[in-house]
């Protein structure tokens, strides 16, 4: 099969920013079509969930379309799927957000809140700026992140993170006025990061392309 019919989902659930995502997309050469329809997920060769906003709506909007089941049956056979911001906190097991319960539970883990303090400082929700990425356990060379180096800046814009069960999942951490979080994820088929590398400038579009590159979308 030509790889440039290579087929990528952009999942539209009524919450994110599609056409930023879209726009990298097109702009690395992936044949990326935003679509909230379950049967193209399902015939579809790669996976995109961005998002923005509230965890629970996003898992209602998700269920309201089989968009849900269509994921998970889509990811639990191995189609690659790149989740971004709050898209990355679906894909764990349950939030800690008010009323929110569970997620895509894809991987083992909990969504938490930045508390309001820290060290008797009080700390800025939601945290809004660029801010740097640090590497863990996990070797970046075979990686989205392959062409950046250490303490690479990013664009953030969130109040929640995710706290992996086994941190073997994590690629990069980031720290926030004394607090360290995952501020990325890659385990098998699945990439995800609670920055936003379609607003990171030239070194976040090089993650689509290397996505695209290291699952042989393009």
């Amino acid at each position: 099969m030509d790889n440039n019919f290579k087929k990528v989902i952009i999942i539209d659930y009524q919450l994110g920013n599609l056409y930023s995502v879209k726009q990298a997309c097109d702009t690395v050469g992936m044949n990326a079509k935003i679509s909230s329809d379950p049967e193209e997920l399902l015939n579809a060769d790669a996976l995109i969930l961005p998002g923005v906003g509230a965890f629970i709506e996003a898992m209602s909007n998700l269920k309201k379309n089989g968009l849900d089941t269509a994921i998970q049956s889509k990811v639990r056979a191995g189609t690659p799927i790149f989740g971004i911001c709050l898209g990355q906190q679906l894909l764990f097991s349950e939030s800690e957000e008010f009323g929110a319960g569970q997620g895509l539970d894809l991987i083992p883990g909990v969504i938490k809140r930045f508390p309001e303090t820290f060290e008797e400082r009080k700390i800025k929700v939601p945290h809004i700026a660029w801010n740097t990425i640090f590497k863990f356990k996990q070797d970046w060379g075979n990686s989205p992140l392959r062409d950046l180096g250490n303490n690479e800046f990013m664009y953030f814009i969130h109040s929640y993170f995710v706290k992996p069960s086994d941190d073997s999942c994590v690629l990069t951490f980031t720290n926030y006025d004394g607090i360290e979080f995952c501020s990325s994820v890659l385990v098998n088929n699945i990439f995800s990061t609670q920055f936003h590398p379609e607003k990171s400038a030239d070194k976040g579009i090089s993650i689509y392309k290397n996505w695209a590159l290291i699952n042989k979308l393009l």
